[in-house]
């Protein structure tokens, strides 16, 4: 009729007692994990600056979609640097599930050398969100201390791994690695070097025949 106003898909949706068609939430949850992606690679490659735009463009979005995900720079930051240490944390039990304690050990060292890196990439981005308390270093050591536990855990049980040790001393002593190790110049390979000897003193040693 004359002057009526047509209704919209969904209010026409809604009037037929119908729920409004939504876009998957599947969908959203991929364009994050692309925009993580995008940023974590962005942030490795070395540059000076990371922008905004440059991550959406990586990802396959539109900018609109990642304000949508993460509102400002801080926001990124703070999404990646946990999803870091989600999956650092997660990794321990996974690692057990196809390997020894000692060789879990091994390998989440290796998995920790990554997520330092990943914060020595975007450390001035992250110097702002630990600023603003939104994430605290005592609360990834827990985390970080809990999932080594798992693993010493698992090597006390089968009786390969040191029953005198703390997990929190663990995390301190490969803390300390990284603080007194270039990233370049060699640092890898230290690194490496010290690892065999964490793990080494780690190992419960046998018992004489």
């Amino acid at each position: 009729m004359p002057g009526q106003i047509e209704a919209v898909p969904d209010q026409a949706q809604a009037q037929a007692g119908q729920e409004p068609a939504r876009r998957p939430r599947a969908d959203a949850e991929r364009n994050r994990a692309r925009l993580l992606d995008a940023a974590r690679a962005a942030f490795a490659s070395g540059q000076a600056s990371v922008s905004l735009d440059q991550v959406a463009r990586d990802a396959g979005v539109g900018i609109g979609t990642l304000y949508r995900h993460f509102p400002t720079r801080e926001a990124l930051v703070e999404a990646l640097y946990r999803k870091e240490l989600d999956d650092l944390c997660a990794s321990a039990t996974a690692l057990l599930a196809t390997r020894s304690p000692e060789g879990a050990l091994r390998a989440w060292l290796d998995g920790f050398a990554g997520y330092v890196a990943a914060k020595r990439e975007m450390a001035d981005a992250l110097r702002a969100v630990l600023a603003s308390g939104a994430v605290t270093i005592s609360q990834s050591r827990g985390r970080l201390t809990a999932a080594v536990q798992v693993i010493l855990d698992a090597g006390i049980a089968d009786g390969t791994l040191r029953d005198d040790v703390r997990a929190e001393d663990v995390v301190a002593m490969t803390v300390g690695m990284f603080t007194a190790t270039p990233s370049i110049d060699g640092g890898r390979e230290q690194l490496e070097r010290m690892f065999g000897l964490l793990v080494d003193a780690l190992r419960r040693p046998r018992k004489a025949e």
